[in-house]
């Protein structure tokens, strides 16, 4: 090896090591620390050592009906995410980018304030606005003539991820406009202006054009969303009360936060709460994974 290749390569380590370092402390040990915790009775309270119980902690998870139903609360937020929020603020992005609307910049701006506040403060707004006396309970009041009307789907497994919805569409659509009308921004006008002449109506130019021109973009927001999904805690965690709401509007996250934390009971609390989490962790990469897959299969299908 050269002066100049071992100066190279002291460089290279010089400024990588440091960032690897921080990483492997932050976010590999401690994950990896997660997966073997998963696999004991770990419980530092009893103050005993852990003994090895291999997939006792995921055979007992998968038995569990609180899983299942928060895993089922979960995919509805996949799908509001997915669904929801990119569609949305796509449609935003492009009427920005199109000057279809006036004072674009107060437009975008209140867009994307919710992305500003906290999300426990956003939570505790959206609770009181569905509370049985609440501002929709008391304009169902008013339309129906019955004093006695409320609004419950707080109340109810069926509905309870509705307001949820609302919320969560109101806080993120405006990051994901910011990343569309980012891209947006980088295509040729020229190309829109041309097939405009040519007899192309907005509509076509928005789903001819613009949508296969971002694809990956749409691929990328579609992965930040799943991941987003699938950790989200504080949000409905503040919407919702202790008790009947909070377990109908239970997702993995608030599943492990209550076996792990909550769960007296539970001798291998800790443990189990590690099982969880590294379920999650699996959830999110077997749904990321098969969104990169339909992705690409449906860029090859328009290539072709």
């Amino acid at each position: 090896m050269g002066k100049r290749s071992r100066s190279d390569a002291v460089a290279y380590v010089s400024m990588v090591g440091p960032a690897l370092l921080v990483y492997l402390l932050i976010v590999a040990y401690p994950v990896l620390n997660s997966v073997v915790i998963s696999f004991t009775n770990f419980n530092p309270i009893a103050g005993t050592a852990p003994e090895f119980t291999g997939l006792a902690n995921y055979r007992r998870m998968l038995q569990d009906p609180d899983f299942w139903h928060a895993f089922r609360n979960n995919m509805v937020v996949v799908g509001i995410s997915v669904f929801g929020q990119i569609p949305i603020g796509f449609v935003l992005a492009y009427i920005l980018f199109r000057k279809l609307v006036r004072g674009q910049a107060f437009f975008q701006a209140m867009v994307f304030l919710p992305n500003f506040l906290s999300t426990i403060v956003i939570g505790i707004l959206w609770r009181r606005i569905f509370l049985a006396n609440g501002p929709v309970s008391r304009v169902l009041q008013a339309v129906s003539g019955d004093p006695s009307a409320q609004f419950t789907m707080m109340l109810y497994p069926e509905t309870v991820m509705i307001p949820i919805g609302f919320a969560l569409i109101w806080i993120y659509t405006g990051f994901f406009m910011i990343i569309f009308l980012a891209n947006l921004q980088k295509i040729d006008l020229g190309l829109l202006e041309a097939a405009q002449i040519d007899g192309a109506t907005e509509f076509q130019v928005f789903f001819k054009i613009i949508v296969p021109m971002l694809a990956s973009v749409l691929l990328i927001n579609a992965i930040l969303a799943i991941a987003g999904s699938l950790k989200g805690f504080d949000l409905i965690f503040s919407m919702t009360t202790q008790g009947i709401q909070r377990d109908n509007a239970m997702v993995l996250p608030i599943f492990m936060y209550q076996k792990a934390f909550l769960d007296r009971s539970n001798s291998v609390r800790f443990a189990y709460g590690a099982a969880i989490s590294n379920a999650i962790v699996l959830i999110s990469i077997a749904i990321i994974l098969f969104a990169n897959f339909v992705g690409k299969k449906l860029g090859a299908q328009e290539d072709m």
